[in-house]
């Protein structure tokens, strides 16, 4: 089922999300519902509080930057409960955009780099280094589920001149191929 993607300006997107255990109801079934989500979208990462639920689950598929990094050919993954244990390596700015920011892209500067400790689709506890694109979009999905959008990282200047764009956002005055949910004070 293909949900909808909360825009910019739900307070959702700014909470810090919560750990789920093996309890959790339906979770194949939400993991195959972001998945179909996200290449509806064309996103290569999307995480649950993107569409309305705050907990500690994204996803990624790298696979549509295969052509200019063969390391992300065929790179599909679930992450549950992740903790990013360290980043490393210099820094390097990439442009990036958002399914919950359509139309707005900036470039971002992250580290290449990263270590982090995930449970995946099966509740099998891993701890994997990745690096390059690969990093970048679990470093972006990751900051959802810690409250932190891509914007976040923009300077003062750069998110005074988006300020307008993100309020036209928030208020539904977009244009997307996809379903979204504005947020209604």
């Amino acid at each position: 089922m293909i949900l909808p993607i909360v825009a910019f300006g739900d307070p959702i997107l700014k909470k810090l999300a919560l750990d789920i255990d093996k309890s959790f109801v339906d979770l194949n079934l939400l993991l195959a519902n972001m998945f179909e989500t996200m290449y509806k979208s064309h996103g290569v990462g999307l995480a649950a509080p993107q569409i309305g639920k705050s907990i500690r689950v994204f996803i990624v598929d790298t696979s549509p930057f295969e052509e200019d990094y063969p390391e992300a050919k065929e790179f599909k993954q679930a992450f549950i409960n992740p903790s990013i244990v360290e980043e490393t390596g210099e820094k390097w700015t990439f442009n990036e955009g958002c399914l919950s920011i359509p139309g707005i892209r900036e470039d971002v500067v992250r580290r290449p780099t990263v270590l982090i400790n995930y449970f995946d689709e099966n509740w099998e506890l891993q701890q994997k280094t990745f690096s390059g694109i690969i990093a970048r979009v679990i470093q972006h999905e990751y900051d959802h589920i810690e409250g932190k959008l891509f914007v976040d990282h923009l300077s003062s200047l750069k998110k005074t001149l988006l300020k307008g764009k993100l309020a036209d956002i928030g208020k539904g005055k977009v244009d997307v191929e996809y379903k979204m949910r504005f947020y209604k004070k």
